[in-house]
Order: structure tokens, then sequence, then C-alpha cells
């Protein structure tokens, strides 16, 4: 589920947003009328989008765009007055008035280029300190010296038991060598 905060300076603005906004599926975590209560919300969630007026009672939406964290996008929803004016490269826009088939495909692209970047997130690999990645390699040297194999070989010795016993690689190196010492 991706996290929605939207924030504008009207109260009935943002429940509108989010009532249309959670009408097409969507789960919204916020609703905030000024940029310290959204940043405030942003505090804890580990990504998201924020969907942003222009000009809020406490901030513009560049100081709000700035003030979150990077794993955060931000769709700014103006004038196309204002958005002509020059917006950051990395800030999504739409213009107003609002039609609501935009904002929702928007959103969806949003939310799907998010989901993209957390996978990718979790498939890259696991960085091993020092001491497990020595373990590892030891391991791999019994099997090496024992059963003559490659490193390769070893290497997939030792993550196939890993997949195959549900644990991770260095709890398998640790029952490899506890087995073959």
């Amino acid at each position: 589920m991706t996290n929605i905060i939207v924030v504008f300076p009207k109260a009935e603005e943002t429940k509108g947003i989010k009532s249309l906004l959670m009408r097409n599926g969507f789960s919204v975590t916020a609703a905030c009328i000024t940029g310290a209560q959204a940043l405030g919300h942003l505090d804890g969630l580990s990504d998201g989008i924020v969907i942003s007026g222009y000009k809020l009672p406490d901030m513009m939406y560049t100081e709000l765009h700035e003030c979150m964290p990077k794993e955060f996008e931000m769709l700014l929803m103006a004038s196309a007055h204002l958005i002509s004016e020059g917006v950051e490269g990395d800030i999504v826009t739409l213009t107003m008035p609002l039609k609501v088939y935009d904002l929702i495909n928007t959103v969806e692209m949003m939310v799907h280029a998010l989901e993209r970047r957390r996978k990718k997130r979790r498939q890259k690999p696991k960085v091993r300190n020092e001491e497990e990645a020595s373990l590892i390699l030891e391991a791999k040297k019994v099997l090496m010296n024992r059963n003559n194999m490659t490193e390769e070989e070893a290497h997939h010795y030792i993550q196939k038991c890993s997949m195959d016993s549900g644990t991770n690689m260095v709890e398998t190196a640790q029952m490899v060598l506890s087995m073959m010492k």
C-alpha cells in the first residue's frame, strides 16, 4: 500500500481530494492543511506521495518538497499560470481546474513507479559484514576441499541449501561448518 498525504490550504479542498481518491480505490494516509502537519505525518513512513497545493498557510510547496524524505514524491496541483512559471524537475504537476480522470491516472502512474522502486530496493543484494563474509568463505573452502567442488559450485550449494531450509546463507554456512568439522 502506498502512503498518500493530501495537503491543501483549505480544508474543503483537502477533504474533496481525499474523498475523490478514496472513491477510486486509493488509501489516503493523512489529510492536512499545513506543510508542518504533512511533514509530521511523513515521520515514520518509508515512502509515498504528497499531493500538495501551490501555497500552504505556513510554507510554499518548494519548502515542503525540500523537507520531504527523498523516498517521497510530490504531485503539485496549481493553476496553469503558476506551473508555467517553472517547477523543479522531479515534481509531477497537474493544472487546475482539476480533471478527475487526470488525477486518478497520474496518481496510479506515481503509485506504480513507487512500487517498482520498492521492488528494486528489495532485490538489491544484502551487504554482509566482514565476519559473515569470512564465515561463508570458510564454508566454501571446506566444501571445495572435501567434495572437490569449484568455488562457484560451493557457493551454489550453500545458496540452494539456504533456500531449501529457509535460512540465510550465513546460518547455512555455520551448519556446513559444524557438520564438516
